[in-house]
């Protein structure tokens, strides 16, 4: 059901993406799963490049906030199986690449937090960090963490 929730939003579950470096995209303990940053990487390609507040818009940047939640849903997915084994969007940690001056992380990290409520309902409330930083890997524009609670 929320791969079907996920089609109706316009969205294709992806394959979960490769790492870019040395670890593993996602890992259970117990009954949480915690993803590694996820890009908003479509076809191993980003769908935008740059800092919030010069290169790239916000409303872009909202948009590759929901891609980049939508890779960690997929590597949550590897591990788990089934997307409908998550009990709880736990924790959702947004990195925002952006420039000097640059404050509406918020309103970009608000593109996943609101994307995962229209995915999950209650389920996708969720704790959240925005955070500002100077770069992020490859020069994406966002990078995303999530926490879950599975069944």
């Amino acid at each position: 059901m929320i791969e079907e929730k996920i089609k109706e939003l316009g969205y294709d579950l992806p394959e979960a993406p490769k790492p870019l470096a040395a670890y593993i995209p996602a890992t259970r303990i117990d009954n949480l799963v915690f993803t590694a940053g996820q890009l908003p990487m479509v076809k191993g390609k980003l769908i935008a490049e740059g800092k919030l507040g010069t290169e790239v818009s916000n409303e872009t940047g909202i948009k590759a906030a929901e891609v980049s939640a939508l890779n960690c849903l997929s590597v949550v997915k590897s591990v788990i199986g089934d997307l409908d084994k998550i009990e709880q969007i736990v924790k959702v940690t947004v990195f925002v690449n952006s420039a000097d001056g640059f404050i509406a992380q918020p309103q970009i990290a608000n593109g996943a937090s609101e994307f995962l409520v229209k995915i999950f309902g209650d389920t996708g409330k969720h704790v959240r960090s925005a955070v500002g930083v100077n770069e992020l890997p490859i020069n994406a524009p966002v990078e995303i963490e999530m926490i879950v609670k599975v069944k």
